[in-house]
This record gives C-alpha cells, structure tokens and sequence, in this order.
C-alpha cells in the first residue's frame, strides 16, 4: 500500500457537522450551510467534518455530497475532512475524486456498509481504495460498528501498521478498542482520534489526538473549552465540562439518529428542522421535555465555556 500522511497533522476539536436540508427535498441547503458552517467556525473548532453519520450522508445522492462538498470547500476557514463512504468501492472512489479536486485536509471511508463482509474483503477494499488514491490525499479509517462492519483491533493493526493511511476515527465506544489503539499508537506513527463525545475527555490524556465530535455540531463552545482544560490540566475544570458532555448525551438515546444535536441547533437559530423519518406521538412529547430542559441548560454551559 501507498502512504498516506497527513499534510499537517489533525488534531484537537472537529466538528461533525450536520447538513441543512431544503424541505421536503433530499437536497442541502446551501445557504443554510454556509451561516451555520460560520457559526461553528467562528467557535474556534480546529476542524470540520462533513457528510458524516451527524452529516447523514446516507440520505444524500452521491453527485449532492459532490455538489455541497465543492461549495463549503471554498468557504470553510479551517481543516476540512469529509466522509467518502459509499456501499461499493466504485462510490467511494468517485466521491474521493471529488475530495482531492476539492483540496480537502483528508478523507474518512468506513468499510462498506449493508452487507456483511469478512475480514478478508475489508482489507482488500480498502487495499484497493489505497491504490487507486495513490497518496493524493491522506486517508482516515472510520470505524462504526453501530452502522456497518466493524474494524476490529486486529484489522485495524494491519492497516494501520502498512503505513498507508493517515489515521483512524473510532467510534465504536468501546474503551477496549481504544485501549487496542492507544497501545498501537505508541509504536506506530499515525492521528488516533475519538469519535465518542463521552469518552474523550479520559482518552485525550492517555494519548488520543482528538476528537471528531458531534455533540459540537450544536455545542462546539463546550468541547473547545472541554480541549482548552484538557490541554492546561485543569483538572476541575475538565470535570465539570465533561459532566456537561455527559448530561446532553443522556438525550441522544432517547431519539433516533442525530435528532437531539439538530434540535439543539435549532434552539441556537441554526436551520436543521427537519427530519428523516417522522416524529410518532411518544417522541414528540420527550422531543417538547429536552427542549424545556435545553431551555435551562444550555445558557448556563455557555456561561462555563465563555473564555
């Protein structure tokens, strides 16, 4: 395989942005985005992720993330990343075309999702992806197991190790999987980033180099601050922030998907009112008890995370 580095190395806080969406259209709203996108950026995140599982990619045609990619590329200020997952490796690879042409920081691919596929046929879709890349942009493993075929601690050791990707991004939530990495990670260059909100403020210590985050899709005040502690070892100050992580994502098992972090957004004025599947009765009413509790909430974490 190919290498594949990063031209600066990724770290610290990167949003997982979610994706304004015209109504009753599967189409983003561009406009939208580009306030919104201002808005995260002007929180003074390190980075942007977009089109990823907060992005809801798989709601979007191929040629509409193309599209959308093109336009905040030009307008973003910070480091971009985006996520060219696709269910076969042909989409992947128009989709990273599209990336390097866009100049992108790098690229996120999961292993391909729907079907089930060995150990064996993942190495080897990525193999080929590598090869077809051929350095032209560093290249993220991302794993979620919740949504796909999971990398395993073993798989990620044989990418990893074959020094042709820039780093990974998991997910999974799982501390053995991090502690798999970490240990890798002391013997193997590469950026080793967090993709559970709740678990980064014990994994940055120990080594993790950031965090794709999407509670900071809606909060990207709380996890620069939760960065900014972590970094000048303010030890109380890290706890009652990662608290704070902890109590918003008490929500997000109460809804489907990423509702919690587009209601939060909206709370903000940011225009991610829409959904993918409709609201039932059950919901709507947790839906109106998180929106009295953010009503409380939220001035009070942005008090804490005022500089």
């Amino acid at each position: 395989m190919r290498t594949s580095q990063p031209s600066s190395p990724v770290s610290g806080v990167y949003a997982a942005m979610a994706t304004p969406r015209i109504h009753n259209l599967i189409e983003a709203d561009a406009a939208a985005l580009f306030d919104y996108l201002d808005r995260i950026v002007a929180a003074g995140v390190d980075g942007v992720v977009l089109f990823g599982s907060t992005g809801e990619f798989v709601h979007f045609s191929a040629s509409e993330r193309m599209r959308v990619l093109m336009l905040a590329a030009k307008r973003c200020r910070v480091p971009l990343l985006v996520n060219v997952s696709h269910s076969a490796l042909q989409g992947a690879l128009d989709l990273a075309e599209n990336a390097i042409e866009a100049n992108v920081a790098g690229v996120l691919l999961m292993p391909p999702y729907f079907y089930r596929y060995n150990e064996e046929q993942i190495f080897e879709f990525y193999r080929q992806f590598i090869a077809a890349v051929d350095g032209r942009t560093p290249v993220y493993l991302y794993n979620i197991p919740q949504f796909t075929n999971p990398i395993s601690p073993a798989l990620a050791n044989r990418l990893l190790t074959s020094g042709s990707f820039a780093g990974i991004k998991d997910s999974s939530g799982d501390w053995r999987m991090f502690e798999a990495l970490q240990a890798l990670h002391t013997k193997t260059p590469f950026r080793l980033l967090v993709g559970s909100d709740s678990l980064y403020a014990r994994a940055r210590p120990l080594g993790a180099d950031g965090i794709v985050s999407g509670i900071a899709a809606a909060l990207p005040e709380l996890f620069v601050s939760l960065e900014r502690a972590l970094r000048e070892n303010k030890a109380d100050l890290t706890r009652q922030l990662a608290g704070r992580v902890d109590e918003f994502a008490g929500w997000l098992e109460e809804f489907p998907g990423t509702v919690a972090i587009k209601q939060a957004a909206v709370f903000r004025g940011w225009k991610l009112d829409h959904w993918a599947v409709p609201c039932d009765e059950h919901t709507a009413g947790v839906l109106q008890a998180f929106q009295g509790w953010l009503r409380d909430w939220l001035p009070q974490v942005l008090s804490e995370c005022a500089p």
